[in-house]
């Protein structure tokens, strides 16, 4: 399956009913060095724009939004030890929490790469 992606700079991989949800590289260049990430617990519920995490930066925290409902079934533990994987690979070993979706057809509203790389370049 394709990635899509939020306006807030997530992106969510869908397998399945399960998503994997992270920051895009976009929104880790702004950040700066990811010094911590703050994971939901497996098992917690989110709604559609919530913020399940914080990313600590040198910079700034920030939010980081679900791009879809559902229920947190897993999040990335080699973030804990490692949170710059959040830099160095944001799309792939960097991602954030992975959840079981409550409704697929909230991927509609999200963009695919092509639009997402057309917004970034308005910014």
């Amino acid at each position: 399956m394709p990635l899509y992606y939020t306006q807030d700079h997530e992106w969510i991989d869908v397998e399945g009913d399960t998503g994997t949800v992270g920051i895009t590289d976009y929104a880790q260049s702004q950040l700066g060095d990811i010094t911590f990430v703050e994971l939901p617990d497996a098992g917690s519920s989110v709604k559609k724009g919530d913020a399940p995490c914080v990313v600590d930066s040198v910079k700034a925290a920030s939010d980081a939004y679900a791009p879809v409902s559902g229920t947190v079934t897993e999040a990335n533990a080699a973030l804990e030890g490692e949170p710059e994987l959040v830099n160095t690979d944001p799309e792939q070993g960097g991602w954030l929490f992975r959840l079981t979706l409550a409704d697929a057809g909230e991927l509609d509203g999200l963009m695919d790469r092509a639009a997402y790389d057309e917004y970034v370049a308005g910014l």
